[in-house]
């Protein structure tokens, strides 16, 4: 029986936190960690810089006096004030952020985001914006930034677990889409030293890019027709090689991507809100049915990076079996995290139940492997899912499976219970500060049932 996640109540997530502890899953690395930034640099590492830039955003729009909201916002709007419920969380959402420094004040002394109003104007200016690099730290989710205190509240909790409000904030990512597909999105892809993708300051942190990816820089934009085309870009040949490609017990890579969590015997239910965000198969696999295959099975769970590779890859040769885009949350974020400034990075674990997300089932050649299943998770505004492969296409090793446009946050590895493997993390350990491990890389080999 599919569970529908948004039925939770603002009571359900808020007693859930008051009245549940932890459960440590097996394998799982549950050490308090500090990132030395927030988590795949999708928002800047000093706290003082997203809130000059929300400073700068909010004397921006401020300024323009009234102007009138596009149309997928004013939905928005009318879709807030003519539902009770919404009305009510909606503008609790901000008079529960807490009054005290960090939460309620901009360097002006001003209340930074003053209601849901002033939220969708802000939002209106971002629509037609492109994210610009910045070395302290990507402001890749500008939205996520407006709403980085409200939607750690209860209230903001319920409202963005609600099904209405996610179906017209895909619509509004949808629009916003559409403009970073365009090639007046392109501005940004310039030689500006601080703010250009081309630019000294984006240079330095990517200092092989030209080497790496498919670009011309002697053309304008690097040849580059949009923010889209540039954030989807391909690896030259021969950059990423597949991992024993005729080797079908070794796993490769699926994302570019750093390691996050390792977790055995999972459950097919579990509290997935609580602190230590145990995965819940049933709620991961919006199918209770399909769950039960991979019940006491093997979950291996990675993040991806806001300046590196966002297509997908699959991790063994075998036949695509089922795919399926699964509608969920966007700005959801685990209340027992509490305020989270990186939100929901901290919520890495919750979001694979509850936000937007890709499935795509493979059945393995390897039938040490059998079915297996791979997840791809969208986070706020990294939520437009693309598969391209189809139901019945026989995969190699290596091969694309689809992509994340606009990013990409985390991706999962699920695999059945009895399948035996030997992960090889590169040497590290899961965890928020773990590094890249590169696409198609070897992460692991299946033992065969007889050794």
């Amino acid at each position: 029986m599919k569970k529908n996640l948004f039925k939770f109540g603002f009571f359900t997530v808020f007693l859930a936190v008051l009245f549940f502890l932890a459960v440590q899953p097996a394998f799982a690395d549950t050490t308090t960690q500090i990132a030395p930034y927030k988590v795949g640099k999708w928002l800047p590492s000093d706290q003082q810089v997203l809130n000059d830039w929300r400073t700068d955003l909010i004397k921006e729009t401020d300024a323009s006096g009234n102007v009138s909201l596009l149309p997928v916002l004013q939905e928005f709007k009318d879709l807030i004030e003519s539902d009770p419920e919404l009305f009510m969380l909606f503008t609790e959402m901000f008079n529960q952020v807490p009054h005290k420094p960090p939460y309620d004040k901009d360097p002006t002394g001003k209340p930074q985001v003053r209601n849901y109003t002033h939220m969708l104007q802000l939002m209106n200016t971002l629509m037609t914006r492109a994210p610009e690099f910045n070395k302290t730290g990507l402001v890749g989710f500008p939205i996520n930034a407006i709403l980085d205190w409200p939607m750690g509240t209860p209230a903001g909790a319920s409202a963005f677990l609600n099904g209405k409000v996610n179906r017209q904030l895909k619509k509004i990512l949808t629009q916003w889409a559409v403009y970073l597909d365009s090639p007046d999105s392109r501005y940004v892809l310039s030689d500006d030293p601080k703010h250009g993708w081309f630019g000294s300051d984006a240079k330095k942190a990517m200092p092989t890019f030209a080497k790496d990816f498919v670009c011309y820089p002697k053309k304008k934009y690097y040849g580059f027709t949009s923010w889209d085309d540039f954030f989807t870009r391909f690896f030259r040949e021969g950059r990423r090689p597949v991992a024993s490609p005729q080797d079908d017990s070794v796993i490769s890579n699926a994302c570019e991507s750093a390691p996050f969590r390792l977790v055995g015997n999972v459950k097919l239910r579990d509290k997935f809100w609580i602190k230590a965000q145990p995965y819940s198969l049933a709620h991961m696999l919006d199918d209770e049915e399909l769950a039960k295959v991979f019940e006491g099975g093997i979950v291996y769970q990675a993040f991806l990076s806001a300046l590196s590779y966002h297509r997908w890859h699959s991790p063994v040769s075998g036949t695509i079996v089922k795919t399926k885009i699964i509608d969920g949350s966007y700005y959801a974020e685990a209340q027992s995290m509490g305020f989270d400034p990186s939100g929901p990075n901290n919520s890495q674990g919750y979001i694979t139940q509850v936000a937007a997300r890709g499935l795509i089932l493979i059945q393995a050649d390897n039938p040490d492997i059998g079915l297996m299943g791979i997840m791809f998770v969208g986070m706020a505004e990294v939520s437009s899912n693309e598969i391209t492969v189809y139901e019945g296409q026989h995969v190699n090793k290596g091969d694309q499976l689809g992509m994340f446009h606009f990013g990409g946050s985390t991706h999962t590895l699920i695999f059945r219970p009895g399948v035996k493997l030997e992960f090889d993390l590169h040497g590290q350990k899961p965890g928020l500060n773990s590094s890249n491990i590169p696409v198609r890389s070897r992460i692991a080999r299946v033992i065969k049932a007889k050794e």
